[in-house]
Order: C-alpha cells, then structure tokens, then sequence
C-alpha cells in the first residue's frame, strides 16, 4: 500500500486538511479548480525567476476563498525573499494575480520554523546540493543526518534518474528510522522535487516521520474526556 498511496492523499480529510478551503456548485467546482492550480503555478514561476541563488524554500500554498476575496497562504522558509524590500515583491505578486483571476487577492506569507523537517524543503535542499554537482549519497546523507537531529522519528529519501552521470538510469534509497505508510495517525510529510542536472532531471522524494497525533493531543484529549465523562450514579445502600 505504501508504494501505491500518495501519504498526503491518504490523510487527507482524515488527519490533514485540505490545502484548497471553499465550497462550490458543480457548474463553478472545475473553474475554481484550475484557476487555484493556475495561481500556484504562477506563484512559485513568480518567485522562482526572482530568487538569485538557490531555491524560494516555498513548503506549501494554501489557498481559501470567501464571497469577497481569495487568500493565499504562502509557507516558505525564506519569507523575506518572497516580500522583498519593504513589501514591494508581494505588492507586485498581489497586483498580478488579481489582473490574471479578476478577484480581489490577498497573500499571507507563513515562515516555517523547522525546515529539516519538512519534507518538501529537504527535498528541494538535496536538489540545490545535486545541481552544485554534489555526490548523490552524500546529499543523501546529509539530510537524513540533520532531518534525525532536528527530532523526527524516521525520513526516507528515494533518487531516481542518471545518478552520477550514469549512462542507464536507475533509482537509489536511503532510510533511517520507522516510516509506517499505512498508518493514519503517524504524522508523514511527503514532499517531490526534481533537479536540473546537465545528464538530465534526477526526480526526488523525501518522507518524513514527525512522529503520532495521538501523541500530542492523546493529554488534552484524554483531560476532555474525564471532564466530560458523566459521574456514575451511587449505589443504593441496603435497607434493613
């Protein structure tokens, strides 16, 4: 099941939400639909063409829609690249997705505190180092090292293309940890980028295992439920 599912797929609505909030008829769900793949895709071409050296660092879009406007959460751990100087980037960016949907925008930029454990941004620093011509298991171990020392219960990085200039293609794994694929409540990220080298693209995928739900919220959950359990009723003392 693992190497047929999409881990974020199959939490979604279960454990995670989704990263399109709103609610639609069936006449406008594929128009909104298309217009928030067409508003990604130009946010990370945007962003992608004005960062100078490396990648934006950009985790996730999340988008949410009301009757007035469309807002547009950006997680990045570069912020301050996707703002520029005294806002001027994100005033730009606003002004011409507003002229591409014809809706009032407004974006949010989220900063990710932890970037080594979130997958998509470790995928796409093993993607920078490749494209540095660095050694494929050196990236490898690298991030699997600093993802393991910033907390996480377990990553698997998995490479597939022509590693080191190989003539044949072929695909490489490295693992740490535990990844339990099919459990629901195990926090897994997944995250896919692909590098640019000069033999050709090399695809990346990272999972990272950020631990149990249940671990975090099993306290509070269980002080709600003693709160909430209903007191049993004393037992009737014998007459006589």
């Amino acid at each position: 099941m693992g190497q047929k599912v999409s881990p974020t797929g199959y939490r979604t609505g279960i454990m995670l939400d989704w990263q399109s909030t709103w609610y639609a008829g069936k006449q406008e769900f594929s128009d909104l639909l298309v217009e928030d793949f067409n508003i990604r895709k130009y946010i990370m071409e945007y962003i992608n063409k004005r960062v100078k050296q490396g990648r934006p660092g950009i985790a996730s879009i999340r988008i949410e829609r009301t009757r007035e406007k469309v807002v547009v959460y950006i997680y990045s751990a570069r912020v301050g690249v996707i703002i520029g100087k005294k806002g001027q980037e994100i005033d730009k960016l606003t002004k011409e997705l507003e002229d591409i949907t014809h809706r009032h925008i407004e974006i949010k930029t989220m900063e990710v505190a932890r970037p080594e454990v979130d997958a998509q941004l470790v995928a796409e620093d093993v993607a920078d180092q490749l494209e540095k011509r660095q050694s494929f298991r050196r990236c490898m171990k690298r991030a699997i090292e600093q993802t393991m020392e910033a907390g996480a219960k377990g990553i698997r990085i998995q490479m597939s293309g022509r590693l080191g200039g190989a003539e044949m293609a072929r695909c490489e794994t490295a693992m740490e940890g535990s990844i339990p694929l099919s459990t629901l409540r195990a926090k897994i990220d997944y995250g896919f980028t692909e590098a640019k080298s000069a033999q050709g693209h090399i695809g990346i995928k990272v999972w990272i295992n950020n631990g149990d739900y249940l671990d975090d919220e099993g306290d509070s959950n269980a002080a709600n439920a003693q709160k909430s359990k209903v007191s049993k009723k004393p037992a009737r003392k014998s007459q006589g």
